[in-house]
């Protein structure tokens, strides 16, 4: 019989929908008869089940269903519900060709004629293996997170709606704040906070800062159920959902006063601290980068050191050492000693803004980091001029005292032999005299003649040994030292070689002194000589005199008042300063046997302790010496006779300096 017009149509339709159908990879899709047998399979079905079509037709739908399942009758039930209820639909584990499970979604649809007879069922299913196990693993995640959530307790964890009202509350929040999540959750979130910041909308400014900036963290107080209050650090956050829109907060409160009491007592330590460093004004208190760049400066070291901190922060240390200092690597080199040893310290000359030196007592601390790493160094720097000024002089006036008792002791022992060796010459000249009436015969008054010359030379060493010990009472005068020194001059000019030039240059203006003639003019003499001995291959002696007005303390005889500063200088080999502190003792020689007494300078010493001065010697190896007599005006002598004869002047002893390394001849 020939198909009608419709018949075809209805045919052509059927199979595009099986073309459709098969097409679908995705899905299984299938038929059932009405007792559960497969009727048809598409290429989904093979896909996702494993079976090829020729396998499975006509076989029961129950093989996809595991021994548990089948043993529930589970398929059979799933069709009766299919045909009472016209659909059924379910998850659960099948089982593909292979043995393997997936979780499946499947729908069993009851399929009927047009008179309402049952055909058979329908039946799609779907892996959606994945999809569940991605939602499990989602949901023990979330559950995963909100035990952790829960389990939190230094941290109150909560969420807020948009509006502000807590939707949920953790064991933190209820550590924290004091409130149970029965009497919280539903409240608004403002009751946290402090009455006078509610006052201000603060907690709804804090919302709104969160929206506009995506996130909002402060630290402030807020109030715990009983009232009492703590410093809080809290960070809000929005949570929108994938369209966008603002579902709410999320709220992070940590309780962080102890921490803030602990920052507050830090910070005061520190500021007590900066304090008492920046009011400290003896010592230079400053901290260096690992480079030695200065990094901070106080009130001391720009008292001390002379520059305001903007002045030197930034610059490098070595500033205040001296040229000589810092040529020799010593700046580096101190830096370098603190790292090795963990300090440094020592003494030194140091240079100010203004140029001058002073003498420091330095200490370098490194300091280092928890992790050991070197980040600078603490400098401390003192000023100790003044008390080393202070130990040397009184190391000088120690070495005075003793030069002034040994010297003494020497006079008076000198005093007493030369009273004797006096008695002794006086005997002797006696019978020179005698000799020289009687004797005619010429050998006789040649030697009347020498013993007469050596008395007049036994005299003249008593004279020089009286003034040394001072036994001998001046015959002070007032004289004019450039009458006196022209005077001597010729004689002094006498004695020298021609390759020693002598030059006197003192003028009228030069002050009178009250001294004896003799022993300035014997003085001059035995400088000169000394000074002749110390050029052998010539050179230039010169004698001045400058008027001085001196003080206790710019001159190392401690002298004070008017003088008048009579030098005689040399160009010679000068005196080595170990030999330099021994010059003005008396017998003392650098010269050769028969050379020299020993008592040249020890009498210049004498004449100046006797006049009320002082001399002083100042010598420089290979450049020369000088010998400065420091003579009271003449109106000062009076107070300078009023002393006993005997009377040591331990004041007026001189410390000698030297420059040199080499002895002149001295006698």
């Amino acid at each position: 019989m020939p198909l009608t017009t419709t018949d075809a149509q209805h045919l052509s339709d059927s199979h595009r929908l099986e073309f459709f159908i098969d097409a679908v990879a995705d899905y299984a899709i299938y038929t059932l008869d009405a007792d559960g047998f497969i009727t048809s399979w598409n290429a989904g079905a093979e896909k996702i089940k494993g079976y090829a079509a020729s396998e499975i037709l006509g076989q029961h739908f129950s093989r996809f269903f595991t021994a548990e399942d089948q043993a529930k009758d589970l398929p059979s039930k799933m069709l009766a519900a299919a045909k009472a209820e016209g659909r059924y639909e379910a998850e659960g584990w099948r089982v593909r060709k292979d043995g393997t499970r997936f979780w499946s979604s499947g729908l069993v649809q009851r399929v009927l004629d047009r008179n309402g007879v049952l055909l058979g069922y329908a039946k799609i299913t779907r892996d959606i293996t994945e999809r569940v196990a991605a939602h499990q693993s989602l949901l023990q995640s979330e559950r995963r997170f909100r035990i952790l959530v829960d389990g939190v307790t230094d941290y109150a964890i909560y969420m807020l709606d948009p509006s502000g009202i807590v939707t949920n509350w953790n064991a933190g929040a209820e550590r924290l704040k004091g409130y149970a999540a029965e009497e919280i959750v539903g409240q608004h979130f403002s009751k946290f906070y402090t009455r006078e910041e509610r006052a201000k909308g603060t907690p709804l400014r804090v919302l709104e800062a969160a929206v506009q900036n995506g996130r909002y963290e402060g630290e402030g107080w807020r109030v715990r159920k009983d009232g009492s209050r703590f410093w809080a650090s809290v960070v809000v956050t929005p949570i929108h959902n994938d369209a966008g829109q603002l579902e709410g907060f999320a709220k992070v409160t940590r309780d962080v006063t102890e921490r803030r009491a602990a920052h507050e007592a830090l910070r005061q330590s520190e500021r007590q601290f900066r304090l008492l460093v920046s009011g400290v004004t003896d010592y230079a208190l400053y901290m260096l980068d690992p480079n030695g760049l200065v990094t901070s400066w106080n009130a001391g070291a720009e008292r001390i050191k002379g520059y305001a901190a903007e002045e030197i922060i930034g610059q490098h240390f070595s500033r205040f050492y001296t040229e000589h200092d810092r040529a020799a690597g010593l700046p580096g080199r101190a830096l370098y000693t603190a790292t090795r040893d963990g300090r440094f310290e020592t003494e030194g000359h140091r240079v100010r803004k203004d140029g001058t030196l002073f003498w420091a007592n330095v200490v370098i601390d490194p300091i280092r980091d928890e992790r050991g790493e070197l980040i600078g160094f603490a400098k401390i720097t003192r000023d100790i001029t003044d008390r080393r000024d202070a130990e040397i002089a009184l190391r000088q006036a120690q070495a005075q005292r003793v030069h002034a008792q040994k010297m003494d002791a020497l006079g008076q022992l000198t005093g007493s032999i030369v009273h004797d060796f006096n008695n002794l010459l006086t005997v002797v000249e006696s019978f020179v005299r005698l000799g020289k009436k009687v004797g005619a015969d010429p050998e006789m008054k040649r030697a009347t003649e020498s013993v007469e010359l050596a008395l007049q030379r036994g005299a003249a060493l008593t004279r020089q040994l009286l003034a040394f010990s001072r036994k001998q009472a001046a015959r002070a005068e007032v004289v004019s030292l450039a009458e006196r020194v022209e005077a001597v001059r010729a004689m002094i000019a006498g004695s020298m070689r021609k390759s020693v030039k002598l030059v006197a240059a003192v003028g009228p203006e030069i002050w009178p002194v009250k001294v004896d003639p003799g022993e300035l003019e014997l003085g001059l003499v035995n400088i000169a000589f000394n000074a002749r001995d110390a050029m052998p291959d010539g050179g230039l002696v010169t004698i001045t005199a400058e008027n001085m007005l001196l003080s206790s303390g710019d001159n190392a005889a401690g002298l004070q008042g008017e003088f008048v500063a009579l030098r005689v200088t040399d160009t010679g080999i000068g005196i080595a300063p170990e030999v330099l502190p021994q010059v003005f003792e008396p017998f003392f020689t650098t010269k050769g046997p028969e050379k020299g007494t020993g008592l040249g300078l020890a009498q210049v010493y004498g004449f100046a302790q006797q006049s009320g001065g002082a001399v002083t010697v100042d010598s420089e190896v290979g450049k020369g010496t000088t010998v400065t007599i420091y003579l009271p005006r003449a109106d000062m002598a009076a107070a300078a006779q009023s002393l006993e004869p005997e009377q040591p002047a331990s004041a007026n002893v001189v410390p000698l300096r030297t420059k040199g390394r080499f002895a002149g001849d001295q006698d």
